[in-house]
């Protein structure tokens, strides 16, 4: 699993979950740009940095994902941080936050750092420890279900959807929380054909994915002066490329059975829908 560019996109797009994980209010993020940095004349790369953009008594925090067995995580990470202030000698003070998908991957010495830890100035995260995905705020949920097993993570996600329909009022935000719940399943199961990802959905999410909207919009494109009916008609091979069934086709468009046989019947064999 990609889980680097997951998490990327994740902050980059919900800051606010970010803040919320740490304890903080998520309106907090309103105050923070996020980015991922290289320090110059090195091999370092920080995997995200939330810098702030007012102030001098906001901190700078400094995160690291870590989903692989490191020893050197801690001294790696010092080094970044360390390299990073003495080359941009910001004003603010810094933090770190760690984050794992369960305490077995935390195997580093961290001796020589002790005191960063027990200061509070680094924390460490262990997802599967949240709580119940269900107790958690959508975007805490949203991260955890990434290290859900796989017998949980369908019944998880469709509950997130249920959720992020109900709870986030803003559209472009819901819509990137599904998309993202989407592509952490794509991630998640990758030998599984789209049929099988559309069942995880079932029908009436999948309409909220990215896919579906996009063939959507292709459709109300194509068929724009064709009238309501004729876009109905344009729509068909673009359902039945998402893996909808001639009968869910018909149900999803108003239109019989033997209209979606007809129509397809028509369709060149060789043509790409």
């Amino acid at each position: 699993m990609k889980t680097d560019s997951i998490f990327y996109r994740l902050f980059q797009e919900f800051p606010g979950i970010f803040f919320e994980l740490i304890g903080n209010p998520p309106q907090t993020a309103e105050g923070y740009k996020f980015s991922s940095i290289e320090i110059k004349q090195t091999a370092f790369r920080i995997d995200g940095v939330f810098l702030p953009t007012q102030g001098e008594e906001n901190p700078i925090y400094f995160v690291e994902v870590q989903f692989q067995t490191d020893t050197e995580i801690y001294s790696r990470l010092f080094s970044e941080i360390y390299l990073y202030l003495r080359q941009n000698k910001p004003k603010n003070s810094w933090r770190g936050v760690v984050i794992y998908p369960n305490r077995s991957l935390d195997t580093a010495d961290i001796r020589n750092y002790s005191e960063f830890f027990t200061s509070g100035r680094i924390s460490r995260i262990y997802l599967n420890e949240l709580g119940e995905t269900a107790s958690l705020p959508v975007g805490i949920a949203t991260m955890k279900l990434v290290v859900d097993e796989e017998e949980t993570a369908i019944t998880s996600a469709r509950q997130l959807i249920d959720r992020t329909q109900q709870e986030i009022n803003i559209e472009p935000q819901r819509r990137q929380l599904l998309e993202l719940i989407e592509t952490i399943l794509v991630y998640k199961f990758p030998t599984m054909s789209r049929e099988e990802i559309e069942g995880m959905f079932g029908l009436s999410d999948l309409k909220q994915t990215r896919v579906y909207q996009e063939g959507k919009q292709e459709g109300k494109q194509e068929g724009k002066q064709e009238g309501a009916r004729e876009e109905k008609f344009r729509m068909i091979p673009l359902l039945l490329r998402l893996g909808l069934s001639f009968e869910e086709t018909a149900k999803e468009l108003g239109l019989s059975l033997e209209e979606i046989q007809q129509e397809m019947q028509k369709q060149p064999p060789s043509q790409d829908t």
